[in-house]
């Protein structure tokens, strides 16, 4: 396959404020499916995704986990590469944003553009969204609320630096004018267009001061970068750009982008904001950016509130790795959001996976190995209705890179699918098995047989992007060594002499829905282990803990300990000072007039620096924690 020069393909990186569901690992197969059909194409293919490492959201998920804020990304941003490389990406580069050269970098970015006047100074009054990392004014929200995600926003004031956005509108109209690809689906297009760059373009918040999680501002170390300079950046920092012009050869290379690949929700984020920051910076912007339906699951968009979140590795677990792709890829449109449901997804494995394609392979190695003892050869004995099976297949290759240069994956896969139908379909119209039973009509038999496997060859070869593994497979049982893409493009490449597997290997095995179904709710059943427990005590041994029912009527923070709250706990016949390490789960003022059971005979201990005079009853099963309390006069005790 000849070089046809290079590809830059990006996703937008995972918020590592927790595990992506299956909505959010879409975008990386589908990704992937561009990125491996571009390089068995002829393209040299770069391919990156990551991680969006800072935030207001991660640092007070850190602090209710216990852990620095780094901590809790490393942990995030592991579990984030599981999933996708559970789903077989074949990524070149995993971007954080924590990286140390990704984090000089945006430093310097900043720098600049305050210094040629992008950036300014001022501060900002407005509604704050901490899920979404947005400001709204109050015409933007809906209904009081978030227009984006419709959580609660929060009146939000602070010292903030600006990115001066409507300085070049004009540029990026004329640019998006120019450039009619620039922005895909059309329908995304004219929705910027139309509901943002036309009405006039607001300054963006590109700084924030409320909380620390972030990249400082060298020169105003008060302030951290808020998160778009810092997260969109990553499409040029991850290839080393340097804003002194060191670049690394990846960036000379592969800059600029061919294709972002993102979620509808952020398109304005990349059509807007990013292409300006590139004007400010004096770099080439991408080409494309595309903007992608959302996966949803039954009747709406995934959230754990709702309780219908999907993760990749449970489906795996369930169906496999290319069943799951493929019910990824081939079950999102191109422009409006696709649904899925676990009974479609086993209707799918079963017509598409395990009867269109698992049973059409299986039956044609069965009968190369019943009737020719597995033999593959092409006595070319053809008839009429060869000619409209060998046309199809033919026209594969070109019918499925059509598709795939609009993007539009569903339709490729379709195409195959296509191709596999028309194969079974022969079958029926040839009849191998009649066939067999009349000696003189072998050499038609084996011709039948060579178009079938032939067909199957070619369409699995095509079929390689989108379900790896799966094709892999199917070309080994073939025993072919014409695999790659320049021997799809011609109708006769299959090897004949060789031998198919003796034996062939189910791709597929039909799900029973019921039994599947009962399997999926029983597993979502919590499953409840006995602890190991402690050894037994007898009545003396728990007649030796005094406990005692007491008032907490002040309650601040530890001066040494951010996980220690110093609570003075009204006991009616006196009042303590206890010491406990309930901060990630309780604020003081929270605590003020809650009923508690303390453990009084307990020995005092100085914890950092503060004595404490017994201990706290709370529960705590990991990850959360629950004060025991109890409504009962000041004193009592607890027997």
């Amino acid at each position: 396959m000849e070089n046809k020069g290079k590809y830059y393909i990006t996703t937008a990186i995972a918020y590592t404020s927790g595990k992506p569901h299956i909505g959010n690992v879409y975008e990386i197969v589908l990704a992937d499916a561009i990125a491996r059909y571009k390089r068995e194409t002829g393209y040299d293919v770069r391919f990156q995704t990551g991680t969006d490492e800072h935030g207001q959201k991660i640092e007070e998920k850190a602090k209710a986990a216990g852990k620095t804020p780094q901590e809790f990304v490393d942990g995030v941003a592991a579990v984030i590469k599981e999933q996708f490389d559970t789903m077989n990406v074949s990524y070149d580069k995993f971007m954080r944003t924590t990286d140390p050269y990704h984090e000089a970098q945006v430093q310097k970015m900043f720098k600049k553009l305050y210094e040629q006047g992008d950036i300014y100074k001022s501060e900002y009054e407005g509604w704050y969204c901490t899920p979404c990392e947005s400001f709204y004014t109050e015409s933007q929200l809906v209904d009081g609320k978030c227009p984006d995600c419709g959580r609660d926003v929060q009146k939000a004031k602070e010292e903030a630096y600006f990115f001066k956005m409507s300085k070049y509108a004009d540029r990026l109209m004329k640019h998006i004018e120019e450039n009619p690809h620039f922005i895909q689906p059309e329908s995304r297009k004219n929705e910027m267009v139309n509901n943002f760059i036309k009405p006039g373009l607001q300054d963006l918040c590109v700084s924030r001061t409320s909380f620390k999680w972030g990249i400082p501002v060298d020169f105003d170390p008060k302030h951290v970068v808020y998160v778009w300079i810092d997260a969109l950046t990553n499409y040029i920092t991850g290839l080393g750009f340097d804003l002194g012009g060191n670049h690394d050869e990846l960036f000379n290379h592969y800059w600029p982008a061919d294709v972002h690949l993102i979620g509808k929700d952020i398109l304005r984020f990349h059509t807007i904001y990013w292409p300006i920051m590139l004007m400010a910076l004096g770099v080439e912007l991408p080409k494309q950016v595309f903007g992608h339906p959302w996966l949803l699951v039954g009747e709406g968009k995934m959230s754990k509130s709702k309780g219908n979140v999907i993760y990749a590795d449970e489906l795996v677990k369930y169906f496999g790795r290319d069943a799951v792709r493929y019910i990824m890829l081939h079950e999102m449109p191109f422009a409006q959001d696709g649904t899925v449901t676990y009974e479609l997804m086993i209707e799918r494995i079963n017509s598409d996976l395990a009867n269109i394609l698992g049973n059409l392979v299986n039956r044609t190695i069965s009968m190369t190995n019943k009737y020719f003892g597995g033999v593959i050869t092409n006595p070319q004995v053809s008839e009429e209705v060869d000619a409209e099976l060998i046309s199809m297949v033919q026209a594969l290759p070109a019918r499925v890179e059509k598709c795939m240069n609009d993007l539009k994956v569903q339709d490729a896969i379709d195409e195959i699918i296509a191709v596999l139908r028309r194969c079974n379909k022969y079958i029926d119209e040839t009849m191998p098995w009649a066939l067999a039973k009349d000696e003189a009509k072998k050499d038609r038999l084996a011709t039948v047989l060579y178009n079938l496997l032939e067909g199957i060859r070619i369409a699995a070869i095509i079929l390689r992007s989108y379900l790896p593994e799966t094709a892999e497979k199917i070309l080994d049982q073939i025993g072919t060594q014409q695999r790659d893409m320049d021997s799809a493009l011609t109708f006769g490449s299959l090897e004949t002499g060789t031998h198919v597997i003796a034996k062939p290997e189910i791709l597929f095995a039909r799900i029973d829905e019921k039994e599947m179904l009962e399997k999926i709710e029983a597993d979502k059943e919590p499953k409840v282990v006995k602890p190991e427990g402690k050894p037994e005590i007898t009545i003396d041994d728990f007649a030796k803990v005094e406990l005692r029912v007491g008032t907490v009527v002040k309650c601040e923070k530890h001066p040494k300990a951010d996980k220690l709250l110093v609570s003075q706990i009204d006991l009616g016949y006196e009042t303590r000072q206890i010491v406990s390490g309930i901060a990630s789960h309780y604020k003081p003022e929270e605590m003020i007039g809650k009923k508690v059971v303390v453990v009084v005979n307990l020995k005092p201990a100085k914890l950092r620096g503060v004595e404490s005079q017994g201990m706290i009853l709370a529960g705590d099963d990991g990850e959360n924690l629950g004060l025991l309390t109890v409504d009962l006069p000041d004193g009592t005790e607890i027997h």
